[in-house]
C-alpha cells in the first residue's frame, strides 16, 4: 500500500511538472503570437530586393555583304558585390584579391594619379598634367575635402584615414587606396558593383572560384568586350567603346542644377558606352536594352531569392555601305603610293610625303565603299597603345578623310566652269588666249604653268580643264565671280558639310570639317584673292569626303547625293532588315547648258596631263582632275625657294556608266598627278571584288 502511494505521488508530481512546462511554453506562445505578433511577423517579412542589371549584347558593325567590322568576344571580370561581402572587411578582402591578380600578372581597376611610395612619400603622376586627367584629380581632392593645392603626400594621408588603412604596409596603403577611391568614385553600394579587374585569365577565373568559401564578396562575371577582326578597318569611322565619364554621367549647367541625361536614358553609371565615331553616333541602337536580375535579402542580410525577372535584348547590328575588303585595298594602294614617294621621290617631289586619305563613292547611291587614312591605326591597340599614337608624329588619330582640311588647287576648276557655264555668265564656247601672265590687274599679276599648252594658245573649256590652264580660269573666275561659284561648289559638295552621320547623344560622335570657300567676307579679302580662289588656291579648304561627293555630282550631272557610311539597321537574332537607308538627294543643278558634258570631257582629256598612260590605256574610260596646291613651307633650291605641294585629284568611272567617285588627298606629294597609278590600282580593286562578290553570290558562299 506505501509503495503504491509512493508511485501515486511521483505520478502527480510528474504530472504537475508536466503541466508547469507546458503551461511556461503555452504561455509564451501566447506572448510571440498575440503579444509580439505583429512585430515578429514584420521582422519576418522584412525582406529587401536589389535589382542588378543583366548587361545586353552590343550589336555588331558589318560591312555591306554582313562581314564583321566590331563584334563581341566573351570575358570574365571580377566583380565585387557589397550584398556578397557580409560582415567581411573590404579592405581585406581586396587585399586577398589582388594578391591573386598580381600572382596572374593582370591589372585591376585603379585610377588614382599618385605613384608607389618611394622613401616615403607619394608623387602624382606624369599623367597628372593632363586636362582629362586633371579634372579626375581635382575630383578626388574635393572628395576628400582637400584644397586643390594639396599635395600628392596630402592626399595619400586623407585616403589612409578615410578608409583606415594605417595599419597595412605602405605598398597595400597605395593599392588599397587607389581602388577604394575608384570604387566611390563609381558609387559602389549595395545596388552597384564594383568591376575590379576586366578580361581576366582562366587561371585567375579558377583561383577565384577556388577561393570562393574564404573571399566572401567576389564573383566571376561572364561578359563580352568589343573586339575588331582587323582592327585596321576603319578605326577613325568606327571608333571606341568606353566607360561612361563623370562629365557623361552629371551634368552641371550654368546655374550650378545637376541633371542625368543617361540615368534618364536608362544607363547606369558603370555602362560601356560609344565614346566615338560611329560606335558613338548608333549607341542607342547598339547597346540593346539591358534585362534585370533581382537579388531579395532578408533582414539579416541573408541572400533568400534570386530571379532573373526580365531578359537582355541584344543591339541593333549596324550595316555599312562599306566593302570591308574593298577599303582593306584601298588601304593598301594608298600606302604603297605614299611609300613610293618617299623612295623615288626628290626633294619638293615627293620625298617628303607622309600622309594622306582617300574616299571612294558609289555614284549612284551616295554610300562610302572606302575611306582611307595614312597613317592609321588598330582599334584593338586603341587602348594599349593610346599614348603612343597620340604622340607619334604621323599624326594617325587624325581623321582626315572627313576632317582634313586641305587648298583644292586645281581640282576646283571644273566647278568654277560649272558655274560660269550654268549660271548663264560665260558662253560654252567661250575661248581665252593663254598670255601665260594675267595682266587683267596692275599690282596682281599671276602666271600659267604652261603645262601641256603653248603660250598664246587660246584655249576652251574642255581643253582649259585638261591641260589646267590658270588663264583660262583667273579671267572666267573674275567675270564669274566667287559669290557666283562658291555658290555652285557647295552644291557641288564643297565648303558645306555631306551628310555623313555624326550626330551622337553620346560621346563626340563621328568628325566631319565644313571647310572654307574664299568669299568677300574672309577678313583679308583681295580682288587678286578672287582669281587665286578660281584655282582653288586662295583662302579655299576642302575635306577629301567633299572632293569624292563634288567628283560624284559631276559625274552625275548635278544630282548631289548625301553621303553616308550605313545601309542598314538589322535585328541581330533575325537578321530582318528593320530600317533601310535610301538614297536621299541633297541638290540637283538643271544644267540647261549642258555644262557637265563640258566639264567631263575635259576631265577625260585631263588623263593626258598625267605624264602616264595609266589611266589613257585602262580598259574603261576614267574621268579626272588633278591638282597641285603649294602649300606654305617652303624648301631651296638652285634656282630659289619654291613651295611644298600637295598632290590632289578627284575621279570618277566609267564615264559611260558611272559607278564609283573618288577623292584624294596626299600631303606633300608634289604634282597632282602622282596620283595616277592610285586611281588605277581603285578601280583594279574595285572590279576585282566586284567580280569575286558576284562568283561568291552564285556559289552561295559570300561570307568568310
Amino acid at each position: 500500500m506505501k509503495e503504491r502511494k509512493m508511485m501515486l505521488r511521483r505520478i502527480l508530481v510528474l504530472v504537475a511538472a508536466t503541466a508547469l512546462v507546458l503551461g511556461f511554453y503555452l504561455l509564451r506562445l501566447v506572448y510571440l503570437q498575440l503579444v509580439r505578433g505583429d512585430y515578429f511577423l514584420s521582422k519576418a517579412s522584412n525582406t529587401t530586393s536589389y535589382n542588378f542589371p543583366i548587361t545586353a549584347a552590343r550589336g555588331e558593325i558589318v560591312d555591306r555583304y554582313g562581314r564583321r567590322i566590331a563584334t563581341n568576344t566573351t570575358c570574365y571580370n571580377l566583380v565585387v558585390n557589397k550584398l556578397l561581402l557580409g560582415n567581411n572587411d573590404l579592405n581585406d578582402t581586396l587585399k586577398s584579391l589582388v594578391t591573386i591578380l598580381q600572382a596572374n600578372g593582370e591589372s585591376w581597376n585603379d585610377t588614382l594619379l599618385i605613384g608607389a611610395p618611394k622613401d616615403g612619400h607619394y608623387t602624382f603622376t606624369d599623367d597628372a598634367n593632363d586636362t582629362g586627367d586633371q579634372k579626375i584629380l581635382a575630383q578626388t581632392k574635393s572628395a576628400l575635402g582637400l584644397q586643390q593645392y594639396a599635395t600628392a603626400d596630402d592626399v595619400m594621408n586623407a585616403i589612409m584615414e578615410k578608409y583606415t588603412l594605417a595599419d597595412y604596409a605602405p605598398e597595400w596603403q597605395r593599392i588599397l587606396g587607389g581602388i577604394r577611391c575608384e570604387m566611390d568614385l563609381e558609387a559602389f553600394s549595395n545596388v552597384n558593383t564594383f568591376t575590379l579587374a576586366s578580361g581576366v585569365s582562366d587561371t585567375t577565373v579558377a583561383m577565384i572560384k577556388e577561393h570562393s568559401l574564404t573571399i566572401s564578396g567576389a564573383e566571376i562575371v561572364e561578359t563580352s568586350v568589343r573586339s575588331y577582326p582587323d582592327g585596321t578597318i576603319l578605326p577613325h569611322v568606327i571608333g571606341s567603346v568606353g566607360k561612361i565619364t563623370a562629365e557623361q554621367w552629371k551634368v552641371t549647367d550654368e546655374n550650378g542644377k545637376n541633371s542625368y541625361p543617361l540615368k534618364d536614358l536608362g544607363y547606369n553609371m558603370n555602362d560601356l558606352v560609344g565614346q566615338s565615331g560611329l560606335e558613338s553616333v548608333y549607341e542607342q541602337d547598339l547597346c540593346g536594352e539591358n534585362g534585370k536580375e533581382t537579388v531579395t535579402v532578408d533582414s539579416d542580410g541573408v541572400i533568400t531569392d534570386t530571379e532573373v525577372t526580365k531578359e537582355a535584348q541584344p543591339g541593333k547590328t549596324v550595316m555599312l555601305t562599306i566593302d570591308e575588303r574593298f577599303q582593306k585595298s584601298v588601304d593598301e594602294a594608298l600606302e604603297k603610293t605614299i611609300l613610293n614617294l618617299q623612295q623615288t621621290g626628290g626633294l619638293g617631289t615627293g620625298a617628303e610625303a607622309n600622309a594622306g586619305a582617300v574616299v571612294v563613292l558609289d555614284v549612284k547611291t551616295g554610300g562610302i565603299l572606302a575611306a582611307s587614312n595614312y597613317p592609321s591605326y588598330d582599334l584593338n591597340l586603341y587602348s594599349s597603345s593610346f599614348s603612343a599614337y597620340r604622340d607619334d608624329p604621323g599624326r594617325p588619330l587624325i581623321n582626315r578623310a572627313l576632317a582634313g582640311l586641305y587648298t583644292p588647287g586645281s581640282t576646283f576648276k571644273p566647278a568654277v566652269a560649272i558655274a560660269a557655264m550654268d549660271s548663264g555668265t560665260v558662253p560654252t564656247d567661250e575661248t581665252v588666249v593663254c598670255t601665260h601672265r594675267y595682266t587683267y590687274y596692275s599690282d596682281y599679276q599671276p602666271s600659267c604653268t604652261n603645262h601641256g599648252h603653248a603660250v598664246g594658245q587660246r584655249m576652251n573649256f574642255i581643253t582649259a580643264i585638261q591641260w589646267s590652264c590658270n588663264i583660262f580660269f583667273y579671267d572666267v573666275g573674275r567675270r564669274t565671280t566667287s559669290a557666283v561659284y562658291d555658290e555652285y561648289a557647295q552644291r557641288l559638295g564643297l565648303g558645306v558639310k555631306t551628310g555623313v552621320e555624326t550626330q551622337a547623344v553620346i560621346g563626340s560622335g563621328l568628325s566631319e570639317s565644313t571647310g572654307h570657300l574664299t568669299t568677300t567676307e574672309d577678313s583679308n579679302y583681295t580682288k587678286s584673292l578672287e582669281v587665286q580662289a578660281a584655282i582653288g588656291q586662295g583662302n579655299t579648304v576642302v575635306t577629301p569626303v567633299q572632293m569624292a561627293t563634288y567628283a560624284a555630282t559631276i559625274a552625275n550631272k548635278g544630282t548631289r547625293y548625301k553621303t553616308h557610311f550605313v545601309q542598314a539597321l538589322m535585328d541581330t537574332n533575325t537578321g530582318e532588315v528593320l530600317e533601310q537607308v535610301e538614297p536621299v538627294v541633297e541638290d540637283q543643278i538643271e544644267d540647261p547648258a549642258g555644262a557637265f558634258a563640258i566639264v567631263e570631257q575635259g576631265m577625260i582629256g585631263a588623263r593626258e596631263s598625267l605624264g602616264s598612260t595609266v589611266l589613257t590605256n585602262y580598259p574603261y574610260t576614267i574621268a579626272c582632275k588633278t591638282g597641285t596646291p603649294q602649300r606654305s613651307e617652303t624648301y631651296a633650291t638652285g634656282s630659289g625657294v619654291k613651295h611644298y605641294c600637295n598632290t590632289m585629284m578627284i575621279a570618277y568611272g566609267p564615264v559611260e556608266d558611272p559607278q564609283i567617285a573618288i577623292g584624294i588627298v596626299i600631303e606633300y606629294g608634289s604634282s597632282g598627278a602622282k596620283a595616277g597609278e592610285l586611281v588605277a590600282d581603285i578601280f583594279n580593286a574595285y572590279y576585282f571584288e566586284q567580280s569575286s562578290t558576284l562568283s561568291a553570290t552564285q556559289e552561295g558562299t559570300l561570307l568568310p
